[in-house]
């Protein structure tokens, strides 16, 4: 009989024990999405204030593509208008470097992207969203992408009243 009560106690604790693993496992999962949207969140405020700085400062003309990797704000100095795929009015106002190191989310380098609504700080593709949304499978950027109706819906790229994504506000950018 005891040794019944034994397996009986045993099991029971074992199944608490997975239980409570399961249970952490999901909850650390669930907590590193919305981690990575937050990173995400911070990291497209601070895009959106350098590049309006770059923008006073040297007066931004264009970008060579419609998408465009941000791994150029570390550089200090270069030669001639165009530093990385930006194009600049007055390169010599550059006050490089803006960051010490290039943001990356998931490894990915943020973006800009051309869309008709402008261009867009956007993560970059690959990036998987707490929403499990996948850019560049799931979410598409590019110029035929409506950012303003994808805002509105709230679910997509919006966690905890946070835009994922910025529009670039520069005058060169209603032109687009």
């Amino acid at each position: 009989m005891t040794f019944n009560k034994n397996i009986l106690f045993s099991s029971f604790f074992i199944a608490c024990i997975l239980f409570l693993l399961g249970l952490t496992v999901h909850r650390y999962w669930l907590q590193a999405g919305l981690t990575t949207d937050s990173v995400i969140a911070e990291h497209i405020e601070q895009l959106s204030g350098i590049f309006k700085k770059i923008d006073t400062d040297c007066g931004i003309i264009d970008f060579e593509h419609s998408r465009n990797y941000i791994d150029f704000l570390t550089v200090i100095a270069f030669v001639g208008s165009e530093i990385g795929a930006m194009n600049l009015k007055y390169p010599n106002n550059w006050q490089g470097p803006y960051i010490q190191d290039n943001p990356t989310v998931q490894t990915k380098y943020y973006e800009i992207v051309k869309t008709k609504h402008g261009y867009w700080i956007v993560p970059g593709q690959g990036v998987r969203l707490s929403n499990g949304n996948v850019i560049g499978k799931d979410i598409i950027f590019d110029e035929n992408t409506d950012m303003p109706k994808l805002l509105e819906t709230k679910t997509i790229l919006i966690n905890n009243n946070r835009a994922l994504v910025a529009p670039l506000k520069s005058p060169f950018n209603e032109h687009v």
